[in-house]
Parts: C-alpha cells; sequence; structure tokens
C-alpha cells in the first residue's frame, strides 16, 4: 500500500512539475515609468510568438497622454502611426538567461535603439535596456508585472 502511494504520488509530481515550475517569461501586460519624472508611463502588453518577443502600448497613463497622440518624429513605418497600439519592441529572442536581439523605439524622441530585457527571478520587475553599440551606452527602465 505505501509503495503504490509513493509511486503514485511521485508520477504525479513527475507530471505537475514541467508546467508548475516552468520558467516565467515576459510575455504579459507590464507598467512602464517615466524616468524623468517617476510617475507609472504607460501600460505594455508583450507577447510572444515563434519564440519572438513583440511588445505593444496599450495605454498611456500620464495625465498629458492623448489617446490620439501620434510619433511625429518617428522615421520609419511608425510614422504618423498613433502611440497608443503601436508595437515598440520587436525582435527579442531569449539567449542565455536574457532576452536580446531586438530593438526597442522611443516614441518621444522616434529614435530605435538594441534592445536587451532581464526578468528578476520572481518574475514581476523586467530590465529594459536601450542602448546604442553596447550595453554599456544606453538607458534602463525597471517594468512592473501587472498580470
Amino acid at each position: 500500500m505505501k509503495a503504490r502511494l509513493i509511486v503514485t504520488l511521485g508520477f504525479f509530481l513527475i507530471n505537475l512539475a514541467p508546467s508548475a515550475f516552468a520558467a516565467a517569461t515576459p510575455a504579459g501586460l507590464w507598467k512602464s515609468i517615466d524616468d524623468k519624472s517617476g510617475k507609472p508611463r504607460s501600460l505594455i502588453r508583450i507577447q510572444e510568438h515563434n519564440n519572438e518577443y513583440t511588445a505593444t502600448i496599450e495605454k498611456g497613463l500620464l495625465a498629458t497622454d492623448t489617446p490620439d497622440a501620434v510619433c511625429d518624429k518617428c522615421s520609419d513605418e511608425r510614422k504618423g502611426q498613433r502611440i497608443v497600439g503601436m508595437t515598440i519592441v520587436k525582435g527579442i529572442k531569449l539567449k542565455d538567461n536574457e532576452y536580446e536581439g531586438g530593438e526597442i523605439l522611443d516614441p518621444e524622441n522616434g529614435k530605435t535603439y538594441r534592445c536587451l530585457m532581464k526578468l528578476d527571478s520572481s518574475g514581476n520587475k523586467l530590465e529594459v535596456r536601450g542602448y546604442i553599440g553596447i550595453s554599456l551606452i544606453g538607458r534602463s527602465q525597471i517594468w512592473t508585472r501587472e498580470e
């Protein structure tokens, strides 16, 4: 009887382990914080498709944000597009416990930068770094998970 219980419990734990202890990913809804004011800036949805991550602005949170604001300073296909609904991160892939290889757009100045993301051990904070050339020359933000 004891042996059967141990075998059954072991089987249950082995089957549960992959889903219960799966590594966190950046997929989900995140709140970004404004670098200058320290106030919540926007809600950003990160999605994964074919092992590649993209991020789209879902909502602006500053009083000065309007749903109709457009990216006048963008120089690519996003020029003149609404900022809410805009994809600002694309091409990010997991490599050695970091998410890298893509780019991030700063809608305020219209410039794109290389992008690196790191999840903290809880999976609830995401360091997002935009940089030029090497990652030492850039700027980081901490995004907090909303869902």
